[in-house]
């Protein structure tokens, strides 16, 4: 059996769970998510704990069974407390702020790049060098900071671009450099 699949999602308090069929609707304090599970999984909650189970060993409901709980789990946890992801913004002259829903970087381009906030996802600036996006997906939170990301990507001889805060980026010598 799957070690990832078979482990219980526990329900914290706050949090609510509604199964419908194979729709499933988690709601908690941060938002609501919604999500169609594959037919062949059986979710079954009691007492606060939800699992999720297969009905046979084949591979593929094998491969379904641990992705359907991981994905479950990120609903209760991202609705429970929000994933986040953190930016920097390195380089002379590159800066972010936030005006209204828009997030309007300075990243060595002729013109400014604005970026605007999608249902869901809250982007905060707590520095001219750091952009910080969260939300209850993490799906979206990461489909999303990967997007900001692709503006200006931290290019290899001097760091400058955007880059997640535990990201490392690998340095090149430059031509003077044997």
């Amino acid at each position: 059996m799957s070690r990832i699949g078979r482990e219980p999602i526990v329900i914290p308090a706050g949090v609510d769970v509604k199964i419908d069929g194979h729709h499933i609707t988690v709601k908690g304090p941060k938002g609501t998510l919604e999500r169609d599970v594959n037919p062949q999984m059986t979710l079954k909650l009691e007492n606060g704990v939800l699992r999720v189970e297969r009905p046979d060993d084949l591979p593929q409901t094998r491969a379904l069974h641990g992705l359907t709980r991981s994905l479950l789990n990120n609903m209760v946890v991202g609705t429970h407390q929000e994933f986040s992801k953190e930016l920097q913004v390195n380089g002379v002259g590159y800066r972010a702020q936030k005006t209204g829903k828009q997030l309007i970087m300075n990243l060595g381009y002729s013109h400014q790049v604005t970026v605007d906030e999608v249902p869901g996802i809250t982007i905060d600036v707590p520095a001219q060098d750091r952009i910080i996006i969260h939300g209850p997906d993490k799906q979206q939170v990461g489909q999303f900071a990967a997007d900001v990301r692709k503006k200006r990507p931290p290019e290899p001889y001097k760091g400058k671009g955007i880059k997640y805060v535990d990201e490392v980026v690998r340095r090149k010598e430059g031509k003077t450099g044997k």
